[in-house]
C-alpha cells in the first residue's frame, strides 16, 4: 500500500521479544492493523542435516502501517509479543514506502523470499555434505537452474560427472 502525499498514513518499525514476530503480527491483524512481516527460506543445519526453513528477514522486527491522525497507536505496546515502537528520539521511526515495495518485489508467490544460493564457479572444488555422496570432494561444473548441481567426483579411480542438491554443497577454499 502506497502512501499519497495527502495521506497521514506510513510504514513504522515495531521491535517484538525474541522470536515473537509472527505472534506480534498475528494480534496486531485482530486489531484492524495492517503489518508486512518479510520472511525468507534459508537453510538451517538442524541435528547433522540441513533442512528449509522459514524464518523473519529481520529477527524481532515488523512493519505496521499506522495513519498518524486517525490509528490509535496506544494498544501497540501492550500487544502479546511487541516490545515498542522503534524511535529516534521521541518520534517513531518512519520506513520509506519505497523499502516495503522493494522487499515485497523479492517476494516469491508464496510471500516467501529465497536467499540466493553460493555462486560456485566451473571448476571450483566443492564438498557434497549430504545425501548418499556426502564426504565426497568433487569439481563444480554447471547448474540446471533448478537447484541442482551438475558436478564431477571421482570415486575408485574414475571420474563421474553427477547431478545433486546444490544445497547439498559447500565451497572449499583453495
Amino acid at each position: 500500500m502506497e502512501s499519497s502525499p495527502s495521506s497521514k498514513k506510513f510504514w513504522y518499525l515495531i521491535y517484538c521479544k525474541p522470536r515473537q514476530e509472527r505472534l506480534a503480527q498475528e494480534n496486531l491483524e485482530r486489531q484492524n492493523f495492517e503489518t508486512y512481516l518479510p520472511l525468507v527460506r534459508q537453510m538451517r543445519r538442524r541435528a547433522y542435516r540441513r533442512i528449509a526453513t522459514v524464518e523473519p528477514l529481520f529477527p524481532r522486527y515488523l512493519f505496521i502501517h499506522l495513519d498518524t491522525e486517525k490509528d490509535n497507536w496506544g494498544s501497540i505496546r501492550s500487544t502479546i509479543g511487541v516490545i515498542s515502537l522503534v524511535r529516534f528520539g521521541a518520534q517513531p521511526a518512519h520506513v520509506p514506502d519505497t523499502l516495503i515495495r522493494e522487499l515485497q518485489t523479492h517476494e516469491g508467490s508464496d510471500g516467501i523470499q529465497d536467499l540466493a544460493s553460493p555462486d560456485f564457479r566451473k571448476g571450483q572444488q566443492v564438498l557434497v555434505e549430504e545425501g548418499l555422496l556426502a564426504g565426497h570432494e568433487g569439481i563444480w561444473l554447471t547448474s540446471n537452474g533448478k537447484k541442482r548441481a551438475h558436478i564431477l567426483l571421482e570415486i575408485m579411480g574414475k571420474q563421474i560427472k553427477t547431478e545433486v542438491n546444490e544445497n547439498w554443497l559447500k565451497r572449499l577454499e583453495p
